[in-house]
């Protein structure tokens, strides 16, 4: 193949990846269609580096072969996790993207200096940055979500002053690089410092935070990308990490948005620590429930709405839950999935669940549908979730999830609540709805449970 015709076809076939990539974020945005977003997505990434391969640039294949091996041999185990290990996963992937993008704007300073122009210094500078910061982010987060470091905020007096310190820091040794590229010496600092500042950016950030602290993680890896690209003068990784900071901006500000709270809120609002309301006792008292009564209430309703949360996602309990809706709807019930927002540890987390036990897409309702359905719903069944459902967000100013939208399921006529014991969600406080009139509380597992309500709704068959 001639030089030139090579080149065309690299650069065709560059168009369609970043083709593919777009209409992978648009299929990913339905259920309907994510599974087929995801496929391109795929085919888009595999056209795209086999194009990169045909590069008449690349001087050896022998470690990009053993880079490939290398990945495959840990990339093949991180994609066979449970489900529900699915979000720390996910951090890991951000982990290394952004690790790869800063290893390889430190291979370029050493290659180009002293001969760096500033433009492209710049440019460096901010992939290093985005890179270095979020590598160490996104591997804090993960050790939240794998429960490996204390999921609560850590704080401290004058923490905000001292992380943005160190930011500021981080600029200023860019700047001077930037006018100064030959001082080699203290490049080492432009790693090291945004690494520091990724620590002690998750630190007191609680895990109710994390599916926003994932999709903003997402976010930096993606500019860090695009950052890489100018520097490479690669319209691809220009393109695709636009697509990918961008997508994850928007993400993260429709799930603060979700929360009612800020990015500033988010990041540093240590949202998740112990309150001290939740020491108090909320009035009015609890009343429990068998799974045989509550069966028996379940075989007298006309309609059904199913809240998921992370609850159902540790026990494992979504194929329960699909042989649980199986049950209802052979007897002429009306069963939904009503979906927050924010349930879960990832964005789209109870989507991926449910999916995976093959629940009929368009029984997932959204909020604000699911909001205005709850007035007429007979029984609302909640399966793990927790501060998504808590009718303190309407009307106590001095909640830490005042005015964040919830599922208002203690507006449906019944409502029952799985759940292992009476311990407050993330948010460090006590759940009104459980002491509501309307309430019942089944206590235990949530896939043991629903698996007791399947056998008292067949009469003792399950699948």
């Amino acid at each position: 193949m001639s030089g030139s015709l090579q080149d065309l076809v690299i650069e065709l076939a560059y168009i369609v990846a970043v083709t593919l990539f777009v209409l992978s974020l648009k299929w990913l945005s339905s259920p309907a269609t994510a599974r087929r977003g995801v496929q391109a997505g795929e085919v888009g990434m595999l056209i795209a580096i086999l194009a990169t391969l045909l590069n008449r640039g690349i001087v050896s294949y022998e470690w990009i072969l053993i880079g490939l091996v290398v990945g495959a041999l840990i990339g093949i185990p991180l994609g066979l996790v449970q489900m529900t290990a699915v979000p720390q996963r996910t951090a890991l992937s951000h982990a290394f993207g952004a690790f790869a993008t800063a290893l390889v704007g430190t291979a370029e300073f050493y290659l180009r200096t002293p001969n760096i122009s500033p433009f492209v210094m710049s440019a460096l500078s901010i992939e290093i940055i985005l890179g270095a910061l979020t590598f160490t982010a996104s591997l804090m987060a993960a050790g939240k979500l794998q429960e490996v470091l204390p999921q609560r905020p850590i704080t401290y007096k004058g923490q905000n002053f001292v992380n943005l310190g160190i930011l500021v820091l981080a600029i200023l040794v860019a700047i001077y690089l930037v006018n100064n590229p030959g001082a080699t010496g203290l490049f080492p600092l432009l790693i090291v410092i945004p690494m520091v500042f990724g620590v002690l950016l998750i630190v007191p950030i609680g895990g109710a935070d994390m599916p926003t602290v994932i999709s903003l993680l997402n976010s930096y890896a993606g500019l860090s990308a695009a950052a890489m690209g100018f520097v490479l003068k690669s319209k691809l990784l220009i393109v695709a990490g636009a697509l990918d900071g961008s997508s994850g901006f928007i993400l993260s500000v429709i799930m603060s948005r979700a929360m009612n709270r800020s990015f500033t809120n988010v990041l540093f609002g240590a949202f998740g620590q112990v309150q001290e309301t939740a020491t108090h006792a909320v009035a009015g008292t609890v009343r429990s429930a068998t799974p045989e009564e509550a069966a028996a209430i379940l075989e007298a309703a006309n309609s059904v709405m199913i809240v998921p949360g992370y609850g159902m996602a540790v026990a494992q309990a979504q194929h329960k839950v699909r042989e649980f809706y199986d049950a209802l709807t052979k007897r002429g019930i009306d069963v939904k999935f009503a979906i927050h927002p924010v349930a879960g540890r990832m964005p789209g987390h109870m989507n991926v669940l449910l999916a995976e036990a093959d629940v009929p897409y368009d029984r997932l309702i959204e909020m604000d549908d699911a909001n205005s359905d709850f007035p007429q719903v007979d029984v609302a069944l909640v399966i793990g979730a927790n501060d998504v459902t808590n009718p303190a967000a309407r009307h106590d100013k001095n909640s830490p999830i005042y005015g964040m939208p919830i599922l208002e399921v203690d507006k449906a006529r019944t409502v029952m609540v799985i759940k292992r014991g009476m311990s407050p969600g993330f948010a460090g406080i006590e759940n009104e709805l459980y002491y509501l009139d309307k309430t019942l509380m089944i206590f235990g597992d949530a896939k043991s449970v629903v698996g007791s309500l399947v056998r008292e709704l067949t009469g003792g068959h399950e699948h």
